[in-house]
């Protein structure tokens, strides 16, 4: 029913792990292979292309459905229609900044006080540009292809760039003066596919999985027992998505508990649990959760 476009490069890995954990997993000959499939009914083929050009092709019509990044979307000026973000990416959860650098000992601390005719070398030009223009600025603008923070100062005096982290840029002596986006991976498609029934409603239960396994990333599932005398101590110390499950066991003066917790912290939480009355613990592996 549906044609799928997913980014092939640095974010081609992390999607392919959130599909395969969604029950979606992509399959190919190689990893070198541009054609893929996934085994549901709902998605008839798919391919995958540079993150940069999907918002063209999605927009286009060449396909129904596609993941790529908002910045990406942006510099392309595609008029697309997004089903929502998808918080997840090649190092963090944590959204991706274009952003504004210049060397740390640069004399200028705002976008109004950098010089007319500065060069600025970025793989967005067209982003750049218009941010520049609607705030007066007048710039070189020098389309960069790669290792883009490593041109100032001797090719040029800034540079636009992607960061989740910042890392590179501290590294590479540079400091952030402004934000230009910030952008997170979104799943979109075009008006077209978006106004047929049929294809809106399987591109919104694709995104409901998605979604529904980046919600579970970090989280188990606990199960224990306690006697209803140490309920109200146990159950103070569960955090939950609303509030723990508490059901009456057979055995008179019992009760199961059931709360959804982060893992990070479980194995300072379990021997706490213990400590308090609770026994019979499991922790158990969460795939999805779907509000």
């Amino acid at each position: 029913m549906l044609s799928l476009v997913l980014p092939k490069g640095s974010l081609e890995k992390a999607t392919l792990d959130l599909f395969d954990a969604a029950d979606l997993t992509v399959r190919r000959a190689s990893d070198r292979d541009y054609h893929a499939s996934i085994d549901d009914p709902r998605i008839e083929r798919v391919r995958f292309l540079r993150p940069q050009e999907i918002p063209t092709y999605v927009e286009r019509g060449l396909f129904d459905l596609g993941i790529t990044g908002r910045d990406l979307i942006t510099e392309a000026g595609a008029k697309v229609v997004s089903l929502g973000e998808l918080q997840y990416s090649k190092v963090t959860s944590n959204p991706a900044r274009i952003v504004l650098a210049v060397q740390q000992d640069a004399p200028w601390e705002t976008v109004a006080d950098l010089p007319e005719g500065i060069r600025i070398s970025t793989e967005y030009p067209e982003l750049t540009r218009r941010f520049l223009e609607e705030r007066g600025a007048k710039a070189v603008i020098i389309r960069s292809f790669g290792a883009t923070e490593a041109k100032v100062p001797d090719i040029v005096d800034a540079i636009v760039d992607l960061t989740e982290t910042g890392s590179s840029l501290r590294k590479n002596g540079l400091r952030i003066l402004d934000t230009l986006l910030t952008s997170y991976t979104e799943l979109i498609t075009n008006a077209a596919a978006y106004a047929d029934a049929d294809r809106r409603g399987a591109m919104d239960d694709i995104m409901l999985i998605l979604r529904g396994v980046i919600r579970a990333r970090g989280t188990v599932l606990l199960k224990l027992n306690v006697a209803a005398e140490k309920l109200e101590a146990v159950t103070a110390m569960l955090p939950a998505l609303s509030s723990p499950t508490v059901t009456a066991l057979a055995n008179a003066g019992m009760n199961a508990v059931e709360t959804v917790v982060p893992k990070r912290g479980v194995n300072t939480l379990i021997p706490a649990l213990k400590a308090a009355g609770a026994h019979d613990i499991l922790e158990i592996p969460i795939s999805k959760i779907v509000e």
